[in-house]
């Protein structure tokens, strides 16, 4: 017989978590203002809120954090670092940074001004965040496909070629870059396909326009150009990885995510003149430039990380686990974004509180009660985290309303997806019961969903 499916992987240590009463999570939840990101880590039993910086480090990266090199400048683990990159990427100038929204910050600074256009396929909230900082506009560009949660696409993260191009046939002498999120986070975890990547590069080439990847999530996109693009099965993950490199000409990267580890990021590029120009930012910004914002041991580890999560067996494990709480999902009935992504379930809100009107938050008010019944945290990706409109600042109800479960790498048994699925299902039961949403009483100007005060209605 054909063998099961088993982790690439062995426990070496463990970390107790806690049960708690609902009543207890009903006087957490008002003490944080019914924002799950104001609850105590303490006060969660299952953490879905990301999969940032939230994964378990292997017996090689450990090792190698007491190998860093601390060296203000000119840092061995720099190097050991740079040299990684260079190999996966092919990209030769590397900046690093603390994570991924300072790198934004460092070539943004460089790259960006007011009245820019930057198109590209949802950007991610501190993309957008530093690009309308900025005066700018941050113009999505993705599929329409992406709209339909319940359609079957195996590339719903791609950009439209064609919104591309009358972006740029409108807007080119405003157009700093392009830029492409693999994987498509906002979307639903949704992937890029290589054909759609060439296709960009093309459309860049005949304008005269560079490209930059939002790479946080760049080794499981590989993957799944290399489990549903024809003619990449039989390549390497760092083949892929390599070949996608080809068709940018620089990168940002939270290595808090594929490259797992706790905290750090960086820029890479092959133009000396954008490195040049990031230069200037990051040492007032971050750091000198051969540690920028992370310590020698980190730099060590995430060398190591980026190594071991572009190998086929780490991320098919990794891929795997979301996949089987999808199918948990759809035994249950509760509708996601389709097909499921690499790092989470989006669990589409809209389809769910039917009775919440958009609003109350829909989204919001699932990841409230997800919470409430199970202790398991979740994350808005919806109108909430959309902001307002820079101009009008209207509540913008275009895009999609989802709950996010992001699957820390390395983290969770399938034990524990049965839980997050059961408590859903328990959700789902008595959604109909669910009328009233959440409204704002305090928000930030900018990425308003970190900090925002809510209040109950109903």
């Amino acid at each position: 017989m054909e063998l099961p499916f088993a982790e690439s992987w062995k426990i070496k240590m463990v970390e107790p978590i806690r049960k708690s009463t609902r009543e207890e999570r009903e006087q957490w939840l008002k003490e944080a203002n019914y924002n799950v990101f104001q609850l105590a880590a303490d006060q969660v039993y299952i953490d879905c809120l990301t999969d940032s910086g939230t994964g378990a480090m292997s017996d090689r990266q450990w090792a190698a954090l007491m190998m860093g090199d601390e060296s203000y400048a000119g840092s061995r683990s720099f190097f050991e670092l740079r040299d990684v990159i260079t190999r996966l990427t092919g990209f030769e100038y590397v900046i690093p940074t603390h994570q991924g929204r300072a790198a934004e910050n460092v070539l943004f600074s460089a790259l960006v001004k007011a009245a820019d256009v930057c198109p590209g396929n949802s950007h991610f909230d501190t993309t957008k965040g530093h690009i309308e900082s900025r005066k700018a506009v941050a113009l999505d560009c993705t599929v329409d496909e992406a709209k339909d949660t319940q359609l079957e696409v195996p590339f719903k993260g791609n950009v439209d070629i064609n919104k591309l191009e009358k972006a740029l046939e409108e807007n080119a002498d405003k157009v700093p870059f392009i830029i492409v999120t693999i994987t498509n986070n906002t979307a639903g975890g949704q992937p890029v396909s290589m054909q759609n990547l060439r296709d960009v590069r093309r459309v860049a080439d005949k304008y005269g326009k560079r490209v930059i990847f939002d790479s946080a999530r760049f080794a499981e996109n590989a993957y799944f150009i290399k489990t549903r693009e024809e003619g990449y099965a039989d390549k390497s993950i760092k083949e892929i990885t390599r070949e996608m490199f080809a068709l940018a000409d620089g990168m940002t990267m939270s290595a808090k995510k594929d490259g797992i580890v706790n905290m750090g990021g960086f820029i890479a590029t092959r133009h000396q003149d954008w490195y040049e120009a990031a230069k200037n930012f990051c040492i007032p910004f971050e750091g000198y430039l051969t540690y920028g914002g992370m310590n020698g041991r980190d730099m060590a580890a995430l060398a190591i990380g980026l190594d071991e999560n572009t190998e086929f067996d780490n991320l098919d494990t990794r891929i795997k686990q979301v996949q089987y709480l999808a199918s948990l999902l759809d035994e249950y009935g509760i509708p996601y974004q389709r097909p499921a992504g690499g790092h989470a379930i989006f669990v589409d809100a809209s389809k769910i509180l039917t009775n919440v009107p958009k609003e109350e938050f829909p989204a919001q008010t699932l990841t409230i009660e997800l919470y409430r019944e199970a202790g398991v945290r979740g994350c808005e990706i919806g109108y909430i985290l959309a902001d307002r409109d820079p101009v009008t600042r209207q509540n913008r109800f275009g895009g999609l309303d989802l709950l996010r479960l992001a699957i820390a790498r390395r983290v969770y048994t399938d034990n524990h997806m049965k839980v997050i699925a059961a408590a859903l299902k328990n959700v789902f039961d008595r959604r109909h019961e669910i009328t009233r949403g959440v409204e704002i009483v305090w928000e930030a100007p900018l990425m308003r969903h970190f900090t925002v005060k809510l209040r109950p209605l109903g």
